[in-house]
């Protein structure tokens, strides 16, 4: 009987680890929701064929695989659509803009104020004010960019024909061929300013772009798709 059991154990657990390698590398604090439930029903069927010799193993290996194939479509999915993307995953949400704090994204994302504190002073940021964005991840992190004299710039040291972001945390444009409107909103530009941009640079669609962002100084980074292939 413990015989038995010693080999299943062993048995599902590399079975796991061929599994879990399957399923991709993350880093524990990145995972999503959707990531935990999965690994939480995989450890736990693990547990319980391992527990009773009396059921095959059969009756983890067919679940734990189905597990394993239904997080690599939504993973798929999710790398190909942005709305499925947000579904699975979420948005990162801002609970302070420039010192003042947004209770209604905070209320949206049942945040309080205690908890939202407590991360600051665990930061060294002893005042609200201090604070020039906060953003919620969707890994559950809180991103806290403090205001420094430094991150900010004058106008007149800014070409006329770049747009002033007042802050130097780059605003993402594209992201996998698709176009970030809540950026270009943000730095007060269109979709027909984004596409001269990328075709001064060569590129004819926004297909083309894997990422592209703009800095604080109005400086537009493109980084093309298959660039890492053609080398």
């Amino acid at each position: 009987m413990l015989w038995t059991i010693f080999l299943r154990t062993v048995f599902i657990y590399f079975f796991i680890i061929v599994v879990m390698r399957v399923m991709g590398k993350r880093e524990i604090g990145k995972l999503s929701i959707f990531d935990l439930i999965v690994y939480f029903l995989i450890a736990d069927m693990s547990a319980m064929v391992i527990e009773k010799a009396d059921e095959g193993l059969m009756h983890a290996i067919v679940p734990i695989a189905t597990l394993a194939g239904l997080q690599l479509v939504i993973a798929y999915l999710s790398l190909k659509s942005e709305r499925i993307r947000q579904i699975v995953d979420g948005e990162p949400v801002y609970l302070i803009k420039h010192g003042e704090l947004q209770e209604k994204e905070m209320s949206k994302a049942r945040y309080n104020l205690e908890d939202l504190m407590t991360q600051l002073r665990e930061k060294s940021i002893p005042d609200v004010r201090d604070v020039e964005f906060a953003i919620l991840e969707t890994s559950g992190k809180l991103s806290v960019f403090k205001k420094e004299e430094k991150n900010f710039i004058e106008k007149e040291d800014v070409p006329l024909n770049h747009p002033l972001v007042p802050f130097n945390m780059p605003t993402i444009l594209i992201l996998d061929g698709k176009v970030r409107e809540d950026g270009l909103r943000l730095i007060g530009k269109t979709i027909f300013w984004l596409k001269n941009q990328i075709q001064t640079q060569g590129y004819k669609d926004f297909k083309e772009i894997l990422y592209a962002s703009i800095d604080h100084k109005g400086e537009l980074f493109v980084d093309a798709k298959g660039k890492n292939e053609e080398d």
